[in-house]
């Protein structure tokens, strides 16, 4: 417990010794006022205060309200033992959720740990330690073993491994060299690196991912938002039915005032919405905070909402399904030898970033004379089209080789199908695979199994998404697709989707930002270092273990199931002692469990949300 925590519980024990001497000692008159007002002032002092200091601010509705009145009008009746246990259970309650609280922030605020406090960096052959967010871009760091990595950039001296567990929830270490990127917020390892800073401070992952997680709770769901107005309305018409059932009876009728002035203070205690307006908003928190122990950052509980209710599970292939890293496996020429053929499709790919491109190129492995180039466009969807010593060549798929009136024909082999031709004439084709994720069929199993529909969208030719939707055991996919045709393909998908249900798309960056944004849910997969992905997205995987969607789906389901319980709970339990109150079969010890009682059992089952496991075979 904090500080603060731990003074609240002095002044609840305080008051309880007291209470219960108060108890035990016969007393009348003065002497038992004083001793039954001494405790309900320790523990109820700063209630009254808060109430009267809302008050003044406008805000006169509140639990504080509610609980100075009931308890204030148990001392005008003598009943003082109950006005201190008003004070004392609610108290209790109330430290009660603070350290609840306080457990469910746990989660997040581990992640907020991967804040770096320093940047080492090398200024006029000089180390220095300085605030990360005065490290200019270009500027050389210098991160030792065990120091958190400051700022996004590349290794340009050392070897070492780097955990990133406080980013994607893997333990394991990875291996990084000279040339590999390494992301804020990791911790070095092993050895000394000189890394070269590739991005300022506020724009680098680490920043980002902490503002992400500072500004979840801001993005409430409709249960949340359904709370926040129930409670405005709820309580000024529980007051109203207060004085009514205190006044109404005696005035109408010849009741006793005593008796109906009982009940309406049992009223008053029971219609605190504590355990709404608390339980529900923690069991979201608690949520997003076990689901960022997975690596999983869920941007709101709005999303997690969302998530819950997904029943269309839409995957883009590459680097998402599959691992992206693409490698020539078939060279088939025509009317021309092998490296020939080879020469002249890396040679039109030199010029892009494309992975197949940049697979060809890696093949060819020799020099490219860029001298023999004219003009060299890239075409969108299709392919490239380059001047070279002369002659007009085509590299790219089927679609360019029908948009330019070229005869081709298709290849036996399984795989991503690349055709050159050069003045119009077919001289033969490259295939090129891509490995699917170990992971992968795992994550559609996952999802298979929790009743979600599985739909694949590839770029790449029929056959080849086909065969890896088979072997996954896809329930639909699209192929051939330009990147204007998979937003279609969204709209569609949109179209069929089941009532009341969502439609979540899982990409790997910002190739995917206008198919993230139509979809009811974006994740981006793979986001570690991707700040691009990392903007888009609603949720953010920050590895490349597509079965943290299954674990993610879970995580929410989850949630919002504890979500309602506490909803139905605390509404079913008020209503019935509301009533038993008002027609004279509950006492004030009934509203304090409806009250507190209720609020404790709406906490302890919100932090089961903070608990959930999600499946892991």
């Amino acid at each position: 417990m904090d500080k603060e925590q731990k003074e609240s519980l002095i002044k609840i024990l305080l008051s309880a010794v007291i209470f219960a001497v108060a108890l035990i000692i016969p007393s009348t008159g003065t002497i038992r006022i004083i001793l039954f007002i001494v405790p309900y002032l320790i523990v109820g002092y700063e209630v009254i205060w808060s109430a009267i200091r809302n008050i003044l601010h406008g805000e006169i509705f509140d639990e504080n309200f509610l609980m100075s009145v009931a308890s204030i009008g148990a001392i005008c009746i003598g009943e003082y033992p109950e006005a201190v246990a008003v004070m004392l259970f609610y108290e209790v309650g109330e430290l009660f959720q603070s350290i609840a609280v306080g457990k469910s922030r746990k989660s997040i605020a581990a992640l907020m740990d991967i804040r770096p406090d320093y940047a080492v960096v090398l200024r006029d052959f000089d180390e220095k330690k300085v605030s990360p967010d005065e490290v200019k871009v270009g500027e050389t760091i210098i991160i030792k073993p065990f120091e958190r990595i400051p700022l996004d950039g590349t290794i340009i001296e050392g070897t070492s491994s780097v955990n990133s567990s406080a980013l994607t929830g893997e333990a394991a270490p990875v291996d990084k060299t000279v040339g590999d990127n390494v992301i804020s917020g990791t911790i070095n390892l092993s050895s000394v690196l000189k890394v070269e800073v590739k991005s300022a401070y506020a724009e680098s992952t680490v920043s980002k991912i902490l503002d992400l997680v500072q500004n979840a709770s801001e993005k409430k769901t409709k249960s949340e938002n359904f709370i926040t107005r129930f409670a405005r309305v709820y309580t000024p018409c529980v007051v109203i039915g207060a004085l009514l059932l205190a006044s109404v009876p005696p005035l109408l009728f010849g009741e006793l005032w005593g008796v109906w002035i009982t009940r309406a203070l049992i009223f008053l205690v029971v219609s605190c919405p504590c355990a709404l307006v608390i339980s529900v908003p923690l069991t979201f928190f608690g949520g997003i905070g076990a689901a960022s122990r997975e690596g999983i950052l869920i941007k709101g509980s709005n999303h997690m909402e969302a998530l819950s209710k997904v029943k269309t599970v839409v995957f883009d292939k590459t680097g998402t399904l599959t691992k992206g890293n693409f490698a020539v496996t078939a060279i088939h020429p025509e009317t021309v030898s092998v490296d020939e053929l080879l020469d002249i499709a890396a040679a039109a790919e030199s010029f892009s970033h494309h992975p197949i491109a940049e697979s060809i190129v890696n093949a060819h492995g020799k020099h490219i004379d860029k001298s023999r180039f004219g003009e060299v466009s890239e075409l969108p969807g299709l392919g490239v089209k380059a001047i070279i010593d002369g002659k007009t060549v085509y590299v790219g798929n089927c679609a360019l080789m029908d948009k330019t009136g070229i005869t081709w024909h298709d290849c036996e082999v399984i795989g991503t199908t690349v055709h050159i031709a050069v003045d119009n004439q077919y001289v033969g084709h490259i295939v090129i695979s891509d490995e699917v994720k170990p992971d992968a069929k795992k994550a559609i199993s996952l999802l298979s199994e929790s009743g979600v529909k599985i739909v694949m969208l590839t770029g790449d030719m029929k056959k080849v998404g086909e065969a890896v939707a088979q072997e996954l055991s896809i329930d639909e996919v699209f192929s051939e697709l330009l990147p204007d045709d998979k937003v279609a393909a969204i709209e569609t998908l949109l179209s069929e989707k089941p009532d009341k249900s969502t439609l979540a798309f899982v990409g790997d960056g910002i190739n995917d930002a206008p198919v993230l944004s139509r979809a009811d849910i974006g994740i981006a997969m793979g986001a570690l270092g991707s700040d691009a992905a990392i903007e888009a997205a609603d949720i953010v995987l920050m590895d490349d273990k597509p079965s943290k969607i299954a674990r993610a789906v879970t995580i929410a389901r989850r949630t919002m199931r504890i979500a309602r319980e506490n909803i139905a709970i605390s509404l079913v339990v008020k209503a019935v002692v509301l009533i038993l109150g008002a027609i004279g079969l509950a006492n004030i010890w009934f509203a304090v469990f409806a009250d507190v009682g209720v609020m404790i059992i709406a906490v302890l089952n919100s932090l089961r949300a903070l608990a959930i496991k999600a499946p892991v075979n």
